[in-house]
Parts: C-alpha cells; sequence; structure tokens
C-alpha cells in the first residue's frame, strides 16, 4: 500500500484513539490526533518532504515525525500494531460506528463487558446502555441506528477509494494474461457510487487465475464452472471472475453491466436474437437498432424506451467543466489562499472560481464574521485585477439556522454574487422538521444554491429525511439550483433523484466543495454521478461560460428585489 497523507493521517488517528482506550499517556494521544489533523490537510504528500524536515511541520513535531519515518520504513507504526493486537476485534470495529467515541468506547469494554457490535446491539435493544454514565435515551437509540447503518453497508467502499485498485489490478490481469480477455464489469462499470465488489468477464481458464492471485495474497471464496470469487488479503475487497467462453465474452459484459431492472425489460423485447457472437457490445444494439446506451444510463426501464425513440441524452463529459463553484479558502476552513485557488484554476483552463467560505454559525471552521468578509471582498477586488480575463466571484456557504433563516442580515448577504445555503448542524431531524428548515432557506430570495441538501455521508451517515420531489418543487418555483456535492463521500443530491430535477427545469451545480486546491479534481466523481441522471452540460451551472454564469447572477439579483 502507497504510504499517502491519507493512509498516514488515518494511522495517527487510530493510535491516537487506541491510546485513550487503553488509557496511555493522554497528552501524547492529543498530540497524535492533532499530528493527524495536520498530515490530512496538507497540501503536500509527506512523502515529498524530506525526512529532516518533517518534524518542523507546525503540528507534527518529532515523536510523530519519527513515526512517519516508521511507516515508510516498515509500513507500519509499532506501537500502533502493538495496541491492535492487544485490542479485540470486535472494539476495533466498534470504532467505525459514528458517535461511539473512545470514552464511551472505554465504558462498553471496560465496564460493560460487551467486545462486539452485535453484542452492542443487542445491548441496545434490551435498554442496557442507559444504566451507565453518559448513556441517555437518545444516545442509546443513536448508537443503535449507527450500528444497523453500519452492518448494511459493510464490505462496501466508496467509488473513488477503490477506483485506482481497480486499474492497477486490470491492468496487472492483462499483463501477466496477454492471451486472454479480461473486460471491467458490474457496479464499477456503470458509476455506481459505492462498490461491494470488482468484477470482470473472462476466458482465462479458472486454474490459471487462480494460481495467479493466491501468489498475490487473494483467498478462494468460491469457484464453480461460470463464477469464481476471491477476497484480498489487505484490500478487503471481493473480486469476481465470470468466466465464459471467446464467443460470449461481449453477452457476457452487457448481461454484468445493466441493473436487474434494466435487464429484465431489455429481455422482454431484445433477447438476443440473429448473432451469436459479438465483437463488441455495440453489435448488439444494432442488432435491435437502437443507438448504443452506455452502462452508466442502463439502470431504469424507461432508458430503453428512450433509445427507441432516440432520446438518450448526450450527458455531462469532464471537460464541459468551466468553473468551480463552491471552495473553500484559508479565509475559513481551506488549506490554500484565494490566490493560490485561483491559479490552480487557471492552470485547469477554467474561466472562474466561486469563493464561498463558511459562515460565522460555523465557528469550527473559521467562519466568516461581517468584518472579515468586507477584507476578503478587498481582497478579490485586488486579485480580479490582477488576473483578468479570470474572475473570482464573492460567495459564502451560509449556514441555514434551525428555524430555515439564512445565519447574515440581508444587508450583509446583499454584498455576495451568489449565496450557497446548506445544513451543518443539528442534522439528527425528522423529515417535518428537515423540509421546514430547506424550504424556509429555498424561499429566502437571497439563496442561489441549495448545498449538499440531505447532508449525507456515504457509508457513514445516511442524512436527515427529506422529500425530494418538494425540495425539487421549491427550487423551481424560486430559481434555486439544486447543488450535485462532487465529494465522493457525498454526491448528495443522489443522483436517483435529479432526473425529477431535470423535469422541472431545475438547474444542477457540480461542486468540488474544494477545501484546497487539489479538491478540484473532486469534480470529477460528481460528473460520473451526474451522467448516471442523464445531466448535460446545459443543465449544469458549472458548465456556463463566464458571460452566462454573469447573466444568471443577474438573475439571481432580480430575486432580491
Amino acid at each position: 500500500m502507497i504510504a499517502d497523507n491519507s493512509f498516514i493521517a488515518d494511522q495517527f488517528s487510530l493510535l491516537s484513539k487506541l491510546m485513550d482506550i487503553h488509557g496511555e499517556n493522554s497528552f501524547k494521544a492529543k498530540a497524535y490526533a492533532s499530528a493527524a489533523f495536520t498530515i490530512d490537510r496538507l497540501p503536500q504528500q509527506l512523502s515529498e518532504i524530506p525526512e529532516n524536515k518533517l518534524a518542523s511541520i507546525k503540528g507534527i513535531g518529532d515523536s510523530a515525525a519519527k513515526k512517519i519515518i516508521e511507516i515508510f520504513e516498515g509500513g507500519e507504526i509499532k506501537a500502533l500494531t502493538n495496541l491492535i493486537e492487544k485490542t479485540p476485534e470486535g472494539i476495533l470495529q466498534m470504532m467505525k460506528i459514528k458517535g461511539i467515541g473512545p470514552k464511551k468506547i472505554t465504558v462498553i469494554w471496560k465496564e460493560m463487558g460487551i467486545e462486539s457490535i452485535g453484542e452492542l446491539l443487542y445491548a441496545c435493544n434490551e435498554n442496557r446502555l442507559t444504566l451507565y454514565k453518559g448513556f441517555g435515551e437518545k444516545t442509546q437509540k443513536s448508537i443503535q441506528e449507527s450500528i444497523e447503518y453500519f452492518l448494511n453497508n459493510i464490505g462496501n467502499y466508496l467509488y473513488a477509494h477503490v477506483e485506482k485498485l481497480a486499474h492497477v489490478l486490470d491492468e496487472e490481469l492483462k499483463s501477466n494474461f496477454k492471451q486472454y480477455e479480461f473486460l471491467l464489469t458490474g457496479d464499477f462499470r456503470r458509476q455506481l457510487e459505492t462498490i461491494d465488489k470488482l468484477e470482470w468477464v473472462t476466458n482465462v481458464p479458472e486454474k490459471e487465475l487462480q494460481h495467479f492471485l493466491l501468489q498475490h495474497k487473494f483467498v478462494t471464496e468460491k469457484i464453480d464452472a461460470e463464477e469464481s470469487i476471491y477476497k484480498g488479503k489487505e484490500e478487503n475487497i471481493q473480486l469476481n471472475f465470470y468466466h465464459t467462453t471467446s464467443d460470449r465474452l461481449h453477452t457476457k459484459l452487457f448481461q454484468t453491466s445493466c441493473s436487474s431492472e434494466f435487464l429484465n425489460e431489455w429481455n422482454k423485447s431484445y433477447a438476443f436474437k440473429s448473432l451469436s457472437v459479438y465483437d463488441n457490445e455495440k453489435q448488439i444494439f444494432e442488432e435491435a437498432s437502437l443507438p448504443f446506451i452506455p452502462p452508466f444510463l442502463r439502470e431504469a426501464a424507461t432508458v430503453i424506451k428512450e433509445a427507441e425513440l432516440n432520446q438518450l441524452p448526450n450527458v455531462i463529459q469532464p471537460k464541459d467543466i468551466t468553473a468551480i463553484i463552491h471552495s473553500h479558502s484559508k479565509w475559513s476552513d481551506g488549506n490554500n489562499p484565494i490566490e493560490e485557488m485561483a491559479k490552480a484554476a487557471i492552470e485547469k483552463g477554467l474561466q472562474f472560481l466561486v469563493i464561498s467560505d463558511h459562515s460565522k454559525t460555523a465557528f469550527y471552521a473559521n467562519g466568516l464574521t461581517e468584518e472579515r468578509i468586507k477584507a476578503q471582498h478587498e481582497e478579490i477586488d485586488e486579485l480580479n485585477k490582477k488576473l483578468k480575463p479570470f474572475k473570482i466571484f464573492k460567495s459564502i456557504e451560509s449556514d441555514i439556522l434551525n428555524d430555515g433563516s439564512l445565519d447574515y442580515s440581508n444587508e450583509v448577504l446583499a454584498t455576495f454574487d451568489i449565496v450557497i445555503a446548506s445544513v451543518h448542524s443539528n442534522l439528527k431531524m425528522n423529515e417535518e422538521k428537515a423540509m421546514m428548515r430547506l424550504l424556509n432557506a429555498i424561499q429566502n430570495p437571497f439563496t442561489s444554491i441549495l448545498g449538499h441538501c440531505t447532508g449525507r455521508l456515504l457509508l457513514s451517515r445516511a442524512g436527515y429525511p427529506v422529500n425530494h420531489r418538494k425540495i425539487i418543487d421549491a427550487c423551481a418555483v424560486h430559481n434555486v439550483v439544486i447543488e450535485l456535492n462532487a465529494h465522493p463521500r457525498r454526491l448528495d443530491m443522489d443522483w436517483r433523484h435529479i432526473n425529477y430535477a431535470i423535469e422541472k427545469n431545475v438547474l444542477i451545480s457540480i461542486d468540488p466543495d474544494a477545501h484546497s486546491a487539489g479538491g478540484f479534481n473532486d469534480v470529477k466523481y460528481g460528473v460520473l454521478a451526474a451522467q448516471k441522471a442523464g445531466i448535460t452540460k446545459h443543465r449544469n451551472l458549472s458548465s456556463f461560460s463566464l458571460e452566462e454564469f454573469e447573466a444568471f447572477i443577474k438573475i439571481q439579483h432580480a430575486k432580491r428585489s
């Protein structure tokens, strides 16, 4: 495994938590937690920094620097390995459950005698947690819901987290079996946001494949004539191989690249007819007298009807992104000054940048006070003179408060080109409460974009419940754009609901929510999700030209009068 900053930060975070659980030096535990926070936000990879300079990085220090070098040299922190060996597997799993921090885990393990998630869930069902200090009914209910959510998603991975592994394995398989075919298929090929397995269609003899995978530390889960399944010891992701003959490769590829709903509808009218051998998937569609339907659109049965009517969308591509909307600078919790963010956007050939730092309620993210907003706007004015014709727009990610209002006066909101309204606090809401807050924010004439509308974090937080259709209807009435937050942990609004937004002529904005210049790259994952929703570049705000975006701002400002 490559020791990148994300991996190293995770190791320090885990070390800090385990030290707390085992009652070790609290000062050191806090120092390692601080190092994890610092490393995760560094704009440069630690592997690119000379080892003798590591300790001088603010937030790292000598002790953490030595452990970073340990990782580079041996792939691990020995102190962490020792703590892991002393910790039951169930306790390590428990640390992945939202809402259960080290202090609570210490009570659960040392006082309750519980060492597995299953035991803990049973204890919640028996109402036993409330007998212990720090565990009220609400806490117990929250833990129970988090466990159930975790168990429903165990074994799943973000698309972005398996993407590199998928391509590396694909290249290795093809280079080691040059006389055979390996075709990536399944959920990964359909660009689903979470992946529980990587799948290939292949004509390689199963015994040859097994020998290769066992050498590469994969273990056999299942083998039969049509399918073999392996599990990685390090990656812990399932690999499925669909074995077929050379003349059936593309038939099998098609069948494994569709949702069950799509495939069932296809088989009703377009069961494979005259051709028994296909050189590629396009021939399957040609035989049916249909345009090619890309795998990412093979979800709903209605897509087939769209193809029959020649109404498939010309979906957005990464090259169609012209701007970065929703980005954070050092003025709040970003890693880079505005000028660095702007120059990074210019290097990518983009036309403009929207800076939308956190608002004052987000004190934990260094949200902007009214005085700091004025100073930031003065800096943006100077940069726009310097960087012309590139343009930086003044925005804010304004918190939606408990009553649905935004956290600045109208006079302050009027100083921004656009306002992104988002919920960041009190996320544990029922649908009625969530809808009240969101609808009030949408009705606010200063709201231009509704940010990450459910607050979900894929595989860790379900998000608050909302009625997506009512939100979209309200956005249509009040001319509010809906964000497709491109961060691979969010991808919110979910692509499954965006088709209705297209019907209602509501604009989508694919935004990276970037907290560094490197975060601009997350736009890619938003585009992949947008493709599944059938979004064209004309319906995406971050594909507007500079002139089109300025016209959009004029329309938004007209709402304020």
